[in-house]
Formats: C-alpha cells, structure tokens, sequence
C-alpha cells in the first residue's frame, strides 16, 4: 500500500499523500524522507552539474479529454529551493519542446523544410531515447506539426512514458471526421493524451532549395546567397520563407493554443522542428534577432521550460546531451525513485 500510494505522489506530483504508516525519518545522499502517521512528506534537493501552400495544411486536434495532472516537482531538484516551493501553484506546468529525430533528408544533407518524409532508424532511435529522458514528467497535452516526422517523434517518445498513455490523434476537418474519430469509452479517454496537429508548427518553407543537398544548392545560387538566407533572420530563399516568416505563423499559434494550456496547469509537450522550435524559443527566452539565427537544436534532445507565475523558466539546454537538460533530472528522479522503493519495500 505505501509503495503504491508512493507512485501515485510522485506521478501526480503532489507534495503531500496520506500513507499508514509508523513515523520514521531516513536519508540518503542529500534527500531525505520523512515518514508520520497520518501522511509522509518527502524533502529532498538534488544538485545539479551542469510560395506557402506545401505548408497549409489543416491542423487536426484530439476531442479525447484527460484529466489535468500536475507537473512533476524538478523545480524542487535545483539549487536554492526552499521546501515551500514544493507546493504546486495553480499557475505552474511543464512544457516540454523536442525537435523531431533524423529524418531521411537529414542523413542526405538535403534541405528539408515541408516536404513530408519521415526518420530514418537513428531518428527512431534518438526519438525512442528523447521518450526515455522525459518519461518521468507528466504530459497531458501534445501538439505537433502536420509533418510525419514530428508526429513519429512524438508517438514513439510516449511509448516510454511511465504512465502508458496512449497519444492519439483525432480529426478535425469536417463533421463526417469529427464524428468518425470519436472515443466513446470515458474510461479510454483517460488512458489517452490528446494530440493536436498543426501546420503552423511546421518547418521552415525552404522553397527551392527543397530537395537540394548543400553542394548542388551552392553550384546554383552561389555560396555566399545561400549562406545569407541559412543565417538572416528575414530574407527568405526563393519562394520560401525567412525565418522571421516562420516565426510568424509558430509563435501566434503558441500564443493562441498552447500558452492557454499551460495557464490553465497542463503540461504540454510540442515535437516540431528546428526552425519552428527556435522560433518559439525566441519567443520564452526573449533572444534578439541575431541572438536566434546563432541557436542550434540538436535532433532528439528534448529541452524543458517550467511555466511558473506567468514566467518561462528554462531548465535544459538545447546544445546537446552534454548540457545540463532534462535528462539530468529524469536520471535523478528515477534514481530517488528506486531507492524510495527499495526502502518502503
């Protein structure tokens, strides 16, 4: 039984759960747990080292409800934090931002941008291992963009999710769809997490440099162009986008759809791409113009923001799995966690 209530305190991540149990204190390393007869309170602090229309499409989203769940504690894991931040406020969630794993035009060295191609065995592999490095952190809501490869990314990250929910789209296009796609079972609909499909998240229109590799496109407009469109924030390549463009269409689209979610306490996931994700990074992190075009996103590497008082607060870094980032913290949780089992055990 208190093993079990146990799990549910952390999955939930709430500060306190009753438990039956006689009262007793432990520590190990620099957590300890306490133990009183009528509930336990777990005090810990663990430190850490640290032309468009090829991209409108419609965006799809899930009908299936499920129940708000609150954020996992690792604004409880970094230094400086007193046990009082260990009580949740209504206004704090978890957003969870991973680009997409290596697509088969990534491993081609091809510009990529809305043509629709999926990963290769090494992005289902990073995608897999991206699932692995959040699997402790509750997720009630995904949003994706419209492209394959971000959809794969994000159905292949949950299937290593501790909670075993499954991630299912729905469809939105017309009441025929609407109507077809509908969960009847409330009892599945809590097994499920919604999904929401959005062109707007896609990636950067490359327009025609679409298809080229990097030698063929530098043959045909020069090297110096093509690096001025790679690295400008507003001139876009022929008949494509900037990124200024990009950002655009992802940063409205998060402030319209997903920063409500997190206002109202769900944690959200977003798998999209480079261009769209540092867009939106842009945006929480209030990064210049020239600040932006200089941020790289490593593919598969997932980055976590706490959405705390109105504020997004950074805690990983998009550079690569040698930053201090989320894998840091699931590590250390699920390390806490097998030693709390082995002791209530």
């Amino acid at each position: 039984m208190a093993t079990a209530r146990f799990h549910q305190a952390l999955g939930t991540a709430q500060s306190h759960q009753h438990l039956q149990n006689s009262g007793s204190h432990h520590e190990f390393g620099n957590a300890s747990l306490k133990l009183i007869s009528k509930g336990f309170k777990v005090d810990f602090g663990l430190s850490i080292r640290g032309g468009y229309s090829s991209c409108m499409r419609k965006s799809g989203v899930i009908q299936a409800s499920t129940s708000q769940t609150s954020v996992v504690q690792l604004v409880s894991y970094l230094p400086n934090n007193s046990s009082d931040e260990l009580r949740r406020k209504p206004s704090e969630a978890a957003l969870i931002l991973i680009r997409h794993g290596e697509s088969l035009w990534n491993e081609k060295n091809l510009f990529t941008g809305c043509v629709d191609v999926p990963l290769t065995k090494k992005g289902v592999e990073e995608a897999i291992e991206a699932g692995k490095r959040i699997s402790n952190i509750p997720v009630d809501m995904i949003y994706t963009s419209a492209l394959i490869r971000a959809q794969m990314t994000a159905m292949l990250a949950m299937t290593q999710h501790r909670r075993k929910k499954v991630p299912i789209i729905l469809h939105n296009e017309n009441e025929q769809a609407r109507e077809w796609s509908r969960i009847f079972s409330e009892d599945t609909k809590k097994q499920s997490i919604p999904v929401v499909t959005a062109w707007q998240l896609n990636e950067r229109m490359y327009g025609e440099l679409q298809g080229l590799n990097k030698q063929e496109t530098a043959d045909r407009f020069g090297k110096e162009k093509v690096h001025e469109w790679r690295r400008s924030y507003d001139i876009p390549p022929p008949n494509g986008e900037s990124l200024e463009m990009c950002a655009e269409r992802a940063v409205a689209y998060f402030k319209d759809h997903i920063e409500p979610q997190l206002l109202s306490g769900k944690n959200v996931m977003i798998a999209a791409h480079g261009n769209s994700l540092r867009s939106i990074i842009m945006y929480l992190d209030k990064l210049t113009s020239q600040e932006v075009i200089n941020l790289e996103l490593s593919t598969g590497i997932p980055m976590l923001y706490i959405f705390k008082g109105g504020k997004f607060i950074r805690r990983g870094s998009p550079a690569g799995p040698t930053e201090a980032g989320v894998y840091a913290y699931t590590r250390s949780l699920a390390l806490y966690r097998q030693r709390l089992d082995d002791m209530l055990h």
